[in-house]
């Protein structure tokens, strides 16, 4: 084989998977010791998930682990993502409180088993499931005091029970979601917010960037912790994974070409900026004045620095406009029509999301540029319109979402090759159809069919179509794990 053919496969090194999250596939939520989540109580309340349904079962996962593995074995996966439910190794969460042996015992075998697999698991600690008891004691992320402290606690528990195996750590899932849709827009746990008809507490004006800071600094002291007391023995990198998607000018007028680089400020750069590079964006600042906390020089020191690579979790691409009025997105109006009147690209089940795939290589090229990291991709996926009403037969011919993978696999294969953009994995969300939180199960992101009803697991075309897909575009070599 000429070398020229070698580059035209992505590195023997790079990691492809499937991704999940602890409280969107376990269930058994009373089982074994667990405490309570956010997400418990919270989806149980009238109104607060689309189909009124919880998490109690979900994909039933804690009990049909064995079967998951199996099938994510059967695909052929280098690794899979997945997440701890820290309620499940803390039930009450706290620093002082006791650890759960068999929450400990469960994601031990867990480890073992996807190992014995040759699958290399992929961690991450907070997927949004913080201890109902936390929240309750202190108010959970709004207490630096408190939170950064028992994160960290939690974060110490897990790498020494499980980090002499696992050697790929992510802190903190989507920063952007768990401060705006929790204490922002109140529609995911704790459900905070000023509009006193969805929430009786909160205050959007100022909890979700308090929050924000609190999940940076909670991120960071765990990744000093591991560093210090972890790395040398166990041999791992850790990072964190933020939302972000693409955002192009609606035109290229100067108003909405800063919009767009506003948008990329408020949602990746409020995160990533301070912890690549040092600072909270100049156009936060500005936006926020004195609602933007700031970090003490010792603080800053453990902050900046504090990722071995950026995560990156992206569905969609925005075309946008200077003058919205959402402080959340920066102020900046988003759409998906073009100026022409046609629509970006196929439309998704979520209202929020459409397949571009340009953008896609256009994002990686821009984090890659701006943080100079290696990139994982955590994240990547797309809901199939009305694909929950279908039925089973039709729903796994799942061709929009095998479409969106076609262009996100060559744009992903571009970026590496053409551009040299430094990217290590790929993640597609999700492995199973699964409890899409606010949407309960009616948003369908998986690449596996779950019928609900009998709890069976049927592989989408769209599994087939990546297994095969890198399968052929991984250059040769052992599955090693690292």
């Amino acid at each position: 084989m000429t070398s020229g053919e070698v580059a035209k496969k992505l590195p023997k090194d790079f990691m492809w998977g499937f991704a999940t999250a602890s409280f969107q596939i376990e269930g058994s939520t009373n089982v074994d010791g667990r405490g309570k989540s956010i997400w418990d109580d919270f989806s149980k309340q009238p109104g607060k998930t689309r189909d009124g349904r919880d998490g109690d079962v979900a994909t039933d996962s804690y009990r049909l682990w064995k079967e998951d593995i199996a099938l994510l074995a059967q695909y052929g996966v280098k690794s899979y993502r997945f997440s701890l439910s820290w309620s499940r190794i803390i039930p009450l969460g706290g620093r002082n409180d006791p650890v759960n042996p068999k929450g400990i015992a469960f994601y031990s075998n867990f480890i073992d088993t996807l190992l014995e697999n040759g699958i290399i698991p992929f961690v991450t600690l907070y997927h949004w499931d913080l201890p109902q008891a936390l929240h309750d004691r202190y108010d959970g992320w709004l207490n630096k005091d408190e939170i950064v402290q028992d994160y960290v606690r939690y974060a110490d528990v897990c790498f020494e029970a499980f980090g002499d195996r696992v050697k790929n750590w992510l802190t903190m899932n989507e920063p952007w979601c768990i401060s705006i849709l929790g204490y922002g827009r109140g529609v995911f746990a704790p459900g905070r917010s000023s509009d006193r008809e969805r929430s009786p507490e909160g205050n959007s004006s100022t909890e979700p960037w308090v929050v924000g800071h609190n999940v940076i600094l909670s991120h960071a002291y765990a990744v000093r912790l591991y560093r210090e007391e972890f790395k040398a023995a166990q041999g791992g990198q850790i990072g964190i994974t933020l939302n972000g998607d693409w955002a192009m000018p609606y035109d290229e007028s100067p108003q909405n070409v800063e919009a767009a680089q506003h948008a990329l400020d408020v949602v990746i750069g409020w995160f990533a900026d301070p912890i690549y590079l040092g600072h909270y964006p100049d156009y936060m600042k500005q936006m926020l004045r004195e609602r933007l906390p700031g970090f003490t020089p010792e603080e800053l020191a453990v902050v900046k620095g504090s990722s071995d690579f950026y995560g990156m979790n992206t569905y969609t691409t925005n075309l946008c406009k200077a003058g919205g009025d959402d402080e959340f997105q920066g102020f900046v109006e988003r759409t998906f029509t073009r100026p022409d009147g046609t629509q970006l690209g196929t439309q998704a089940h979520c209202a929020w999301l459409q397949d571009y795939p340009q953008g896609f290589r256009d994002l990686l090229n821009y984090l890659w540029k701006r943080y100079k990291l290696p990139i994982y991709v955590t994240e990547n996926g797309f809901a199939v319109k009305d694909e929950d009403s279908k039925a089973i037969g039709e729903a796994l011919q799942d061709n929009d979402r095998v479409n969106y993978f076609k262009g996100i696999t060559a744009a992903l294969k571009a970026a590496v090759l053409e551009d040299s953009v430094d990217v290590r994995a790929y993640f597609p969300w999700s492995f199973l159809d699964n409890f899409e939180w606010a949407d309960g199960y009616s948003t369908r992101f998986g690449v596996t069919y779950v019928d609900y009803e009998t709890q069976r697991r049927y592989p989408k075309e769209s599994a087939k179509f990546l297994v095969k897909w890198f399968g052929e575009n991984i250059e040769a070599g052992d599955k090693k794990l690292q």
